[in-house]
């Protein structure tokens, strides 16, 4: 930690501008150098601190800043050892010299000079920086301490100097101070200047005292290190009330001089030669329209296009741009470079503008801040058409010309005048064009429970745009599946993707990704109606500020600059959408949660629609408002907008039914053969289908599927619903030895541990499947539960009652109030026609506990049955399938109930519903004894 805030110190210490040599200077500290308090090192233990000495001075003086820094570090452990066994010392030769006053080890009483073997620093010239696309010259003078040891302490001292040629003279400094989590024996920083000079200083940190003093003809701000721990402030305070942790001088008088010093470097006459390449490309521009605003777009899109992004901060370029004619020979250039280009275009194409420049995250900060260049880290083009103010920022990208009247997130800037300006504030304005344009559209026509077919398309514009259109032209095939799957996932969910594109438009700067297949159905059983979720904004939206703490009851809440996107859902509904309704929030709020958002809403031609479109431009929430605000939001999501099926709404498997009649599976069908037909190896694809057509019910289809992909990927999951199938269409010599595979391959996977066991004892091996529960029972675990309710039916089926009886008591004596156990022992004893006075006992109490009890009432239902209790047993096997409509034992069992009280058709309509659901249904009742 302590390491990493010097290092961070010493970059910042090295930025500047000015001209100096390209080697480093040795030299003894300058005579205003105040001295360090007198230390004992020897007397050091180790609970002191590890940095023993900070101490930065700075002097202010004759348009020079000269920075002085003295470290102390005691070297604690080999982790540090190894961090601070080399010096690294990053300057930039045309800013400034670099001065090495002191290298030393203590060594207890021993003193070595690192120094004294004469030029002990070596200079490196790396762009470290070039990945990130900047250039600045920079030399790195490093020494490896030789001979350092742990318990050692290093000290070094050197001065670097800097002198800004492109400030005319004045000067500007800051100073980066050490936080309260770093330990220090001894740390400072010292700033002083002329007395009469206009200085001005500026410390932003709370709880610091500095001390003043003015002697020998100098000014002097003193501060004591490290800071005291500063007040915390929520993470969604706006950007003006975080506190710099720095303190920094400036010798301009206000916003005006730096404004008058700086427009210097951002004129333009005669920047465009006559005949030259670039004066070529501005005609071109002026013969193409006159119209004021497609020149402006056209010189933006040429700057962004044409030009890529390179920080040159070599000799001065700090602050001095590149001329126009290099920036375009050389294709690259800053956001000075780019500015100056745009600037030098715009003029001659007689649209006026001016240079402004900007803080790209600190703007709030900016009027707070004193007056001084270092308050900016970018630069950009204010233009004015028809009285407009357009922000034209050359370093972005995308920009056409429905962006003009975007407004960037800076906040504050300082327009650049011959006569000085003052700072000027930003005001935001929604965007021309959104960020992302996302169309969706699901076909549930098949029905509300199975799969649907959906299209996806998103429309990226601007920077994100730019960064897709490689996907365009260069992704593989795979690739291009995988990044789109990805961003169709992330806003779906629960896809398979049969076709993918992406395309990128030059012309509107805008890339298209395109996807089509199937989607899993988001219809849910609820109160007794299927609904459909249809309110992805609001669901998504967030608004939980913490202004509990009484210092932060008065600071705002701040709405950040987001994604500003237009999501539009369509979703095609079965029999022309007849009966369908909608309930929750059609219309929204104009601002929601600070957000501005539109809703739009329709319900015609068997379509349903929801269009919302919003613009988070980063508004702020007052103190007094957040209460209501969060109100307002969470009342919003009490209401979210919901599709309704009517309530007749066929169950899930009659819906199944009439589309098999209907063909309407088809299409998705299709869908699967296309993805298997293009990868034909894969496994999963093949899994994928034979899910389907088991949730259709077409288990041979399935069984064929899984064939295959048993065969391409013989895994524990695949044996598994291999298993599954073969069982439902009573095979269950094959089911066994799928699940004896799934066993082999993985011997301590419950769900292969369980079928292997069922199978066994269904072949006849009872002993030898009862005594493999038994061993598993045994193990203890989660798992333990469902094997105990295994090994009472299996008991039951041994002809062992009163052992099966007694083991389901246990397990109900553990946990009398688990509705699950008094389920399975209701259901049980129902099954096996003993003490069902119990068994009903049971399933009351269980259906008083449950929050859903369909199951409940099918094991009630059966209970009556045995009992001879037929309107009663019809009864709650109506109410489980009015809860779960399609569950095939409900079916089964009120088909029996249903011939034996006379309603032959009704009978005859649910035996089929159950025996499509559950082929074996016949077999599994007959086990009881219960036949139709």
């Amino acid at each position: 930690m302590i390491v990493r805030a010097l290092t961070a110190i010493l970059m910042l210490l090295a930025c500047g501008a000015a001209y100096a040599g390209d080697k480093p200077l040795y030299a003894p500290a300058p005579a205003w150098i105040a001295p360090t308090p007198a230390i004992d090192f020897a007397k050091l233990t180790d609970k002191d601190p590890m940095l023993v000495v900070f101490d930065q001075q700075q002097r202010i003086e004759k348009g020079q800043v000269w920075v002085y820094l003295n470290q102390a570090l005691r070297v604690v452990s080999p982790q540090v050892l190894t961090q601070v066994g080399t010096i690294k010392l990053p300057w930039q030769p045309d800013q400034g010299d670099l001065i090495v006053h002191t290298a030393q080890i203590l060594r207890g009483a021993e003193r070595i000079d690192l120094l004294a073997k004469g030029e002990p620093l070596k200079v490196l010239q790396r762009e470290e920086q070039l990945e990130k696309s900047q250039i600045s010259g920079t030399l790195t003078a490093t020494m490896a301490v030789e001979g350092l040891r742990v318990g050692d302490t290093l000290i070094f001292a050197y001065s670097m100097t800097r002198k800004d040629r492109a400030l005319k003279g004045e000067m500007q400094t800051v100073a980066p101070l050490l936080p309260d989590s770093v330990r220090a024996r001894f740390a400072r920083v010292l700033l002083s200047w002329p007395t009469g000079n206009p200085v001005k200083w500026k410390l932003y940190s709370e709880g610091v005292t500095p001390k003043l003093t003015s002697q020998n003809g100098f000014d002097t701000v003193e501060l004591a290190l490290p800071l005291p721990k500063q007040p915390e402030l929520p993470g969604d305070a706006p950007g003006r009330y975080n506190r710099l942790p720095l303190i920094e001088a400036t010798s301009f008088a206000d916003w005006a001089a730096v404004s008058k010093v700086m427009e210097p470097l951002y004129r333009t006459e005669g920047l465009i030669a006559r005949g030259s390449p670039l004066a070529a490309e501005v005609a071109r521009i002026a013969k193409a329209s006159s119209d004021p605003r497609v020149r402006t777009a056209a010189a933006l899109q040429l700057v962004q296009d044409e030009v890529r992004y390179l920080l040159n901060a070599m000799d001065g370029g700090n602050y001095i741009p590149q001329s126009p004619t290099a920036t375009w020979s050389l294709r690259y250039g800053d956001c000075k470079a780019k500015t100056l280009l745009l600037l030098a275009i715009l003029h001659e194409l007689g649209i006026e503008a001016e240079p402004v420049v900007a803080h790209s995250s600190l703007g709030e900060m900016v009027p707070g801040r004193l007056p001084m260049p270092g308050a900016f880290d970018h630069v950009l083009v204010r233009a004015t058409i028809a009285g407009k103010s357009l922000w034209l920022d050359g370093t972005g990208a995308g920009s056409r010309i429905g962006d003009l009247d975007d407004t960037p997130p800076f906040r504050m800037v300082l327009p650049l005048r011959a006569g000085g300006a003052e700072l000027m504030p930003i005001e935001m304005r929604k965007p021309g064009r959104p960020t992302m344009e996302v169309d969706v559209e699901i076909d549930q026509r098949a029905g509300l429970g199975v799969r649907g077919g959906f299209r996806y398309k998103a429309v990226a514009r601007g920077q994100l745009a730019t960064m897709l259109q490689p996907l365009s032209t260069q992704a593989t095939k795979e690739q291009l599946k995988e990044i789109v799957g990805n961003m169709v996932n992330g806003t779906l969910g629960n896809v398979v993707i049969g076709e993918n594109a992406v395309q990128y438009d030059a012309a509107t700067a805008t890339a298209t990704i395109t996807a089509a297949g199937l989607i899993g159905s988001s219809f849910e059983r609820e109160n007794r109606r299927y609904k459909m979720p249809l309110d992805r904004t609001v669901d998504e939206m967030s608004f939980s500020p913490d202004r509990a703490r009484t210092a932060w009851r008065t600071i705002p809440v701040a709405v950040p600059v987001d994604v500003t996107g237009i999501y539009r859902l369509r979703v095609r509904l079965p029999g022309e959408g007849k009966g369908f309704t909608l309930d929750g929030n059609q219309v929204l709020p104009p601002v929601l949660a600070g957000v501005p958002i539109v809703r739009t809403v329709s319900l015609a031609g068997g379509v349903v629609t929801v269009e919302d479109r919003f613009s988070p431009i980063g508004a702020e929430i007052a103190p007094a408002d957040v209460a209501a605000v969060r109100s307002q939001l969470a009342l919003a999501k009490q209401r979210m907008l919901k599709l309704v099926a009517p309530q007749n709404y066929p169950a899930y498997h009659e819906d199944v039914q009439a589309s098999r009649r209907t063909k309407a599976f088809d299409p998705l069908l299709a869908v699967y053969a296309k993805i298997i037909a293009e990868e034909p190896e894969e496994a999963k694809h093949y899994r994928n289908r034979a899910d389907f057509l088991r949730g259709i019910y077409d288990y041979r289809g399935a069984l064929a599927d899984q064939d295959k992909a048993v065969a391409l990927q013989p895994d524990v999951r695949t044996y598994l619903g291999r298993a599954g199938t073969r069982e439902a269409l009573g095979d269950d010599a094959g089911a066994l030895a799928d699940a004896e595979a799934a066993f082999e391959l993985d011997s301590g996977n419950a769900a292969a541990i369980s079928s292997v066991i069922r199978f066994r004892f269904r072949k006849g091996d009872k002993e030898e499947a009862l005594a493999m529960l038994e061993e598993r029972i045994a193990e203890g675990g989660t798992g333990a539960e469902s094997y105990q309710i295994l090994q009472a039916d299996l008991y039951a089926e041994s002809g062992r009652m009163e052992e099966a009886i007694a083991l389901l008591d246990t397990l109900v004596a553990e946990k009398p109030g688990d509705a699950n156990r008094l389920n399975e022992r209701c259901w049980f004893k129902g099954t096996n026609n003993v003490d069902l006075e119990g068994a009903l006992k049971d399933c009351v109490k269980g259906i008083e506990l449950a929050s859903n009890p369909a199951n409940i009432y099918d094991s009630r239902a059966m209970v009556y049955f045995r009992m001879g209790k037929m309107a009663e047993a019809l009864a709650d096997l109506n109410a489980a399938l009015e809860v779960a409509p399609s569950m095939g034992a409900s079916l089964y069992l009120r088909g029996v109930v249903r011939r034996r009280m006379g309603d032959i058709a009704g009978s005859d309509k649910d035996l089929a519903a159950a025996r499509m659901i559950w082929p074996i249904s016949d077999m599994r009742y007959g086990r009881w004894g219960i036949k139709p």
